[in-house]
């Protein structure tokens, strides 16, 4: 590879990039073919915009926004199976696994996905920079406290696979003391639009939650040294350093049963205003610490659910007994793809001649053929490009139209799982009942956006002494060094000097403004969609340039590679005790129901966005065909 930035021109320095833009990277590697793919045919190794990229969801997009109606009934019917899956996500393709498990191997299956790869948000994505192999995660990062919260039946399936939950092997993958070994610890970076001055400062408290696996190695300082260096009034600083210093009860006087119940009526930003007495200058600091986790800012935030997953703030109301004791687990059960993993080996399982291997450690660096996704000749058939937009229950099954090259397509199957995008479901099947209609369109998805920038060195980070750096207001909330993860013959840089990739997120919110969850959501999508490569490029160039430029970042000379992963529907709604009620039954209970031959998976089925409830709602899904 070149000594450039792959396939476009940085311009003439930082200042004019900010300026002025820059042109979106070109579709593929020139050393795809070290992937023995041929152009345009492997695309972990797509850059530039990835997630839902264009051409993916244009055609939904005329059918929920636009309510074209597709009409097939006239159509030819193409191809019969006993299974059609809509969504080769990890929901779809679990839904496919069951349902061959269940139905035998000769089961004829098509799996209709929408995009040009499969996993829906276990996005893969592949870099080569400078002779070095970095793989990393474009969205579903990691198997999420697998003791306590993988039911059974996820535990057989990940087994089944191979997949092992040992920690004293993660353990072995994971090198949690390699940063904290380098003197590398957390950090944040106050913005000047918002504090007056740009300023990195290191060895900050953490503030986020459930994901966290700090080393102990990492370099530890005192508050008051930390918060000496904030910008803001001294105020502020005294008022966070006795939230940490001085933990007390914020709510004495109320018993156990109302605290609770506070806490899951008031924000935490709220809550950490009023009650816990930052005040709104001193607040600030949290501003950015829920996004990652949560998808969501503080002001939507019950602070219950902080509370739960372990946000400081609450040491002293003698709740400890509410930690959910999930988020203890080490934060460690992560592959170089991340959850792109856990989807090759469904797929490598499903359609055995894609890759060669049997093992949740050779796939890591498994040559997937996607030429064989599609075959004739096998059972189980994947068909990428693929945007279903019509399921129509008959008599002996169900008819699916979908449009693939410019196509509109009618195949006919016994049974149909519908794991795709619950709030689309509506527009394809308009025949439903109407109070399941109306509980699928509640099913509004956050939007958010993961990017991988492939640096040619890291030695900015190592001289500052960070490796993962939190922006309360910055455009992209967090920005870290990859997870050290080395496995299957995949080895994660060591060393400062070599190429590694570092992940970026960026949430698009219109916080402290009192909209509701739904209403933040709808509007950031539309900001998702209208934003274009090089406007994130310039985002990304000038956010590094200003929190690593004291430790000699060059944006010209550091930067390789980058993937905007873009997901304006991305994790699955969750319920939200600010804004919904408890109802008996829940509203995803009403929109899943079985209609006829057709049934629903995804992780939207269970409002919680893990993989793990995408694969047990495809477990119900198959389950409930069994009686026809």
């Amino acid at each position: 590879m070149s000594d450039k930035i792959s396939r476009r021109d940085l311009l003439n320095g930082v200042a004019l990039l900010v300026a002025g833009g820059l042109a979106p990277l070109g579709a593929l590697s020139p050393l795809a073919q070290a992937r023995d793919a041929p152009p345009g045919e492997y695309p972990p190794l797509l850059e530039g915009l990835r997630g839902d990229e264009p051409g993916c969801f244009e055609i939904a997009h005329q059918v929920a926004r636009a309510g074209r109606s597709f009409e097939i009934g006239g159509l030819p019917i193409d191809e019969h199976y006993d299974l059609v899956v809509v969504g080769g996500g990890a929901s779809g393709l679990a839904a496919a696994w069951f349902y061959r498990e269940q139905h035998g191997a000769s089961s004829r299956i098509l799996i209709l996905e929408n995009h040009d790869d499969f996993g829906g948000h276990a996005k893969r994505n592949e870099f080569f920079v400078d002779g070095h192999h970095l793989i990393g995660y474009g969205g579903s990062e990691s198997l999420q406290s697998p003791h306590h919260l993988f039911s059974p039946t996820v535990k057989r399936l990940l087994g089944e696979l191979g997949v092992s939950l040992s920690e004293a092997q993660w353990e072995r993958y994971f090198d949690r003391s390699l940063y904290g070994s380098l003197g590398l610890t957390n950090a944040t970076f106050f913005d000047q639009e918002t504090f007056g001055v740009d300023r990195l400062v290191v060895g900050t408290p953490t503030v986020t939650g459930a994901d966290s696996w700090a080393s102990e190695l990492r370099p530890a300082r005192p508050i008051e040294a930390v918060a000496a260096e904030f910008p803001m009034s001294a105020a502020a600083r005294a008022r966070l350093i006795a939230l940490y210093r001085h933990p007390r009860d914020h709510l004495a006087g109320k018993s156990t049963a109302e605290k609770i119940a506070y806490l899951r009526r008031v924000s935490y930003r709220d809550y950490l205003i009023r009650d816990a007495g930052l005040g709104r200058e001193a607040v600030k600091f949290f501003d950015g610490s829920t996004k990652d986790f949560w998808g969501m800012g503080p002001d939507i935030v019950p602070a219950y659910g902080a509370l739960t997953s372990q946000y400081p703030g609450f040491a002293g109301l003698g709740l400890e007994e509410q930690i959910d004791p999930a988020y203890r687990e080490p934060y460690i059960y992560h592959f170089p793809d991340g959850n792109a993993s856990i989807v090759r080996l469904l797929v490598r399982s499903l359609i055995p001649s894609v890759a060669p291997g049997n093992t949740m450690v050779d796939v890591v660096l498994a040559n997937f053929d996607y030429t064989k996704l599609d075959d004739p000749a096998s059972a189980v058939r994947l068909r990428l490009n693929a945007t279903a937009v019509k399921a129509v229950n008959r008599a002996d099954g169900v008819d699916v139209g979908y449009v693939h090259a410019g196509q509109l397509r009618r195949v006919r199957a016994r049974h149909c799982v519908l794991a795709c995008w619950n709030r689309m479901i509506p527009h394809m099947m308009p025949e439903l009942p109407l109070v399941q209609r109306q509980a699928l369109e509640l099913s509004v998805k956050q939007p958010l956006v993961y990017v991988n920038v492939a640096l040619r060195n890291w030695r900015a980070f190592a001289r500052l002494g960070v490796e993962r750096i939190n922006s309360p207001y910055a455009y992209f909330c967090d920005v870290k060094l990859d997870y050290p993860v080395a496995m299957g013959g995949y080895r994660n840089p060591r060393t400062p000097a070599e190429p590694i990739l570092i992940h970026m997120i960026h949430v698009p919110l219109t916080p402290n403004q009192g909209l509701t969850d739904v209403e933040q959501y709808k509007v950031g999508r539309y900001k998702l969609l209208k934003t274009t490569f090089a406007e994130y490029e310039t985002e990304i160039v000038a956010q590094l340039t200003r929190m690593l430029g004291a430790g000699g970042f060059d944006a010209t000379r550091d930067i390789a590679a980058i993937t905007v992963n873009r997901w304006p529907h991305g994790y699955a709604y969750t319920f939200d005790s600010l804004f919904d009620r408890r109802t008996d039954p829940m509203p995803y209970v009403i929109a899943r129901r079985r209609f006829g031959n057709v049934t629903i998976a995804n992780s939207d089925a269970g409002w919680n966005a893990y993989l793990h409830e995408a694969i047990d709602e495809a477990w119900r899904a198959v389950n409930e065909l069994r009686t026809t």
